[in-house]
């Protein structure tokens, strides 16, 4: 059965780091493009950074540009999302999702395979 699988989560305190995984099993990501998400209470649910396939060209949203860095290893099925410098306003349960192509997209819901998060909390 493919599935996504994401950890890596936890408190942190502001201006700390942490590195989020996303392993997959039951298919192989190469031919597929990472989307990372996150879901904050009270807040829409917002695309934070994505990989393609092949290339490996990334996007980010404005929010963590310069923070945060996406990238993958296709050798070991895995996607990872770097978080430094990290905000109270980055608190939130953090998804990944696959597409199978080579094109991000900002809709959670195109994304083929997605998981079912993990919880970042930055916080003193």
């Amino acid at each position: 059965q493919a599935r996504l699988v994401e950890s890596g989560g936890g408190l942190v305190q502001p201006g700390g780091s942490l590195m989020l995984s996303c392993a997959a099993s039951g298919f192989t990501l190469d031919d597929y493009t990472i989307g990372w998400f996150r879901q904050a209470p009270g807040r829409e649910r917002e695309g934070v950074a994505c990989i393609s396939s092949r290339r490996g060209v990334t996007n980010y949203a404005d929010s963590v540009k310069g923070r945060f860095t996406i990238s993958r290893d296709d050798a070991k099925n895995t996607v990872y999302l770097q978080m430094n410098s990290l905000k109270p306003e980055d608190t939130a349960v953090y998804l990944c999702a696959a597409d199978f192509g080579f094109v991000c997209s900002g809709n959670y819901y195109e994304y083929t395979y997605r998981g079912r998060g993990t919880q970042v909390t930055v916080s003193s």
